[in-house]
């Protein structure tokens, strides 16, 4: 029995899965726009910032030493301490002159801090919570770390817009709202400094040694690679989400640039409002109906329509660089649909590295799937600048855009057949997914 068993859940996984949330969408949402409005080129922002995805592709190869080292609950806190003086250390090197090179050692640094904290973080919450609380709390755990997917793309970035029109100093501007995050986020690590409980069972695990891990490591790592049809999985993983990986780096830069450079023209706040807003709200709702479908009939069933949820919105982004709208009502639209296909899309990756995963060791396969599920979207992201700037400077499918975000979207449509390719190429039980059946 636990000693702390009077410690209700609803005093810790809210801010828990806030603290695990907001370093990630800081790391990777902030930084886009945050640099774009510093002046940082396109090619030059999408490249370094697509390799702050690195720690959350190599989590696996250190994930286990967490088990042999100290307690989740320490690995927990202190993580935390350290990500809040990363994001103390942005706002301080913000208004140098060595603010890019600094800032990204600073966003490389809390995103370690921030992988290594999910794998505590979620080890914590196994061992706090018997297997029916784990159950039970699984919707506010989920919740909370939707509230700071809001608060990271939402909220963080119209507070940086207010403050850039009442200040007039983008840098000042960021270098608050990066002051304040970092406020609050020392203040989180600070409550759970003395309120995260302590589980009796939170310790080192008896017996294992670095040998013993090595050893085991390179044991799931090779049953990894000796699984029945890796090769298409591996492709699947690595190609479904092309098209997003790829638009993900220049789609806040597109609405904030300038009509005149082929963009929507839209405030950091209005970016803040539809992304973080609207399109969140959009993309939860896909995700829910994905889940629905998925549970009636199956995912093999419901791969292709999924397909096409994620690919096909894409040309919404097509359509805004040829029009350039300038009522907030359509562009809000248009995210609104292309997040909830993304959302219903999304819903079918998702359980299929569940499928994948089955099996003997399935938690480090699975830890393996989400490894290669990060490398399929940091690649794809470095090159995003610099396919922006080949398209800025030759007339690509017939259509001569100096700007080159038209002719960069229809590059990001015909990615979508890689998409669809591999969703041919995969196997999949057609009984699994379907709630009936319990597959």
């Amino acid at each position: 029995m636990k000693a702390n068993k009077q410690t209700s859940p609803w005093r810790w996984i809210p801010t828990l899965y806030i603290a695990e949330g907001l370093p990630y969408f800081a790391v990777n949402t902030l930084t886009v726009l945050m640099y774009v409005r510093l002046g940082i080129g396109l090619k030059e922002m999408a490249f370094y910032t697509g390799w702050l995805y690195l720690p959350w592709v190599i989590k696996p190869f250190w994930s286990p030493f967490v088990d042999l080292i100290k307690t989740k609950r320490w690995w927990t806190v202190t993580m935390q301490w350290l990500i809040g003086i990363c994001m103390a250390s942005v706002a301080f090197l913000l208004p140098t002159s060595l603010f890019f090179a600094g800032t990204l050692a600073a966003f490389w640094l809390m995103a370690f801090f921030s992988a290594t904290h999910d794998i505590a973080a979620d080890g914590y919450y196994m061992i706090e919570l018997d297997s029916h609380e784990q159950a039970a709390y699984v919707g506010l755990r989920s919740t909370f770390y939707r509230i700071a997917s809001v608060m990271g793309q939402g909220g963080l970035v119209m507070l940086a817009g207010y403050l850039e029109e009442k200040t007039g100093d983008i840098s000042t501007a960021w270098t608050a709202t990066f002051a304040i995050l970092s406020a609050f986020f020392l203040a989180v690590a600070f409550y759970h400094s003395f309120f995260l409980p302590r589980p009796e069972g939170d310790k080192p695990k008896a017996g294992v040694t670095a040998h013993t891990i090595l050893r085991d490591f390179g044991t799931t790592f090779v049953t990894f690679f000796q699984k029945r049809y890796i090769w298409s999985a591996l492709a699947f993983m690595l190609l479904y989400r092309l098209p997003e990986a790829l638009c993900l780096k220049l789609v806040q830069p597109f609405m904030v640039t300038p009509r005149a450079g082929g963009g929507l023209a839209l405030t950091t706040a209005e970016v803040g409002f539809v992304n973080g807003t609207i399109g969140v709200v959009a993309l939860l709702a896909g995700g829910i109906v994905g889940g629905l479908a998925i549970s009636r009939g199956g995912l093999k069933r419901w791969l292709w329509p999924m397909a096409l949820s994620l690919t096909q919105p894409c040309a919404f982004y097509c359509v805004l660089a040829m029009v350039q709208p300038e009522s907030f009502f359509w562009i809000s639209a248009a995210i609104f649909v292309e997040q909830f296909g993304y959302g219903f899309g999304f819903s079918a990756y998702m359980l299929y590295l569940i499928y994948f995963s089955r099996g003997e060791s399935k938690t480090s396969h699975y830890a393996f799937c989400t490894a290669f599920m990060a490398l399929g979207m940091m690649i794809p992201g470095m090159a995003a600048g610099w396919l922006h700037e080949v398209c800025s400077a030759h007339s690509i499918f017939g259509v001569d855009s100096p700007q080159g975000f038209i002719n960069f979207f229809w590059i990001v449509m015909a990615a979508c057949v890689a998409t669809l390719i591999v969703c041919a190429k995969v196997r999949i039980d057609p009984r699994f997914g379907k709630k009936e059946t319990g597959a």
